[in-house]
């Protein structure tokens, strides 16, 4: 485990938790809107702007370290699992053979 992965995590946690504070907003603001405000119109475009300007800057914080995702995936399928079972150094029994019990 690297020691930046958790600042990087709270990063990505903490733009999420915007970004998803900034849709709600956006969809609150776009029903908002006058009824002839629509895609091309200047009062739902710059509505739209405003919207995407908020949101750049945590859009940056994903491509800064979203990286950071790929990094812990690829070292957890590499590290050994506390859940799988130890492998076992005796040799298997060969199928099919069978041993003469003496009475």
């Amino acid at each position: 485990m690297q020691t930046r992965w958790a600042y990087q995590l709270g990063v990505l946690r903490a733009a999420l938790e915007r970004l998803d504070a900034l849709h709600e907003e956006w969809l609150h603001t776009r029903d908002s809107l006058p009824a002839d405000a629509h895609p091309g119109t200047p009062a739902y475009d710059d509505a739209l702007a405003e919207h995407h300007a908020e949101c750049w800057s945590h859009l940056d914080d994903w491509a800064i370290h979203g990286h950071v995702l790929h990094e812990i995936n690829a070292a957890a399928q590499h590290a050994p699992s506390p859940l799988a079972p130890r492998p076992t150094t005796r040799a298997a029994r060969a199928a099919g053979r069978t041993h003469a019990v003496r009475r």
